[in-house]
């Protein structure tokens, strides 16, 4: 029997979100429970954090800073001046204030779906892929980062921030977040490289 709340919360998203991200949630949402199950984690956590992860995605800009401010979480001067980032802290805080979800395996995931970081909890390596992977997701290399990510978790994130910093130096500031979880899990795909040798 699904949850009634889930139910609630996907009407929510259909009518305050476009077609496009209301179905880019729900396919996040999928993807995520299915890393959580080959990965130990939550299920049901990572499907509800999927599902809301773009939640603040179309809202009022003023009104994604304000939910920023009243976040609690740090918050970059890179990310302050990256408006593309506002939706995932404006997120984690709009699900605390309406929803009353204050559990950290599904809020912080939230926060750092679109920046990454180093020292993350399954569960925000876990939304962070999903984002990246979900099955309306067409970019250049989706498919074989989709594959990796279901085979090997750490080697798909290495992929992704290795492809989002490629994609991104030259063009913007990135957040010292990001630089974090890059040389991350590069440091753990050359050891693993290291190893089979």
């Amino acid at each position: 029997m699904i949850d009634p709340r889930i139910i609630e919360m996907r009407e929510y998203l259909k009518e305050n979100l476009s077609d496009k991200r209301f179905r880019h949630s729900l396919n996040v949402a999928e993807a995520a429970k299915k890393l959580a199950e080959i990965n130990g984690a939550d299920p049901d956590k990572c499907y509800l954090a999927g599902l809301l992860h773009d939640i603040c995605k179309e809202i009022d800009p003023e009104l994604q800073k304000l939910l920023m401010s009243r976040s609690g979480y740090e918050i970059s001067d890179v990310e302050w001046n990256a408006p593309k980032t506002h939706h995932a802290i404006a997120g984690a805080e709009f699900i605390k204030e309406f929803y009353g979800i204050t559990d950290p395996d599904v809020r912080d995931p939230i926060r750092w779906h679109t920046v990454g970081k180093g020292g993350m909890s399954v569960y925000e390596q876990i939304l962070f892929m999903a984002d990246l992977i979900s099955d309306e997701r067409s970019y250049p290399d989706a498919e074989r980062i989709r594959r990796l990510t279901y085979r090997d978790l750490k080697r798909g994130l290495f992929e992704a921030f290795k492809f989002l910093i490629v994609d991104k130096v030259g063009q913007k500031l990135l957040p010292m977040s990001t630089v974090d979880a890059y040389n991350e899990y590069t440091a753990i795909e050359m050891k693993r490289i290291s190893d089979k040798k």
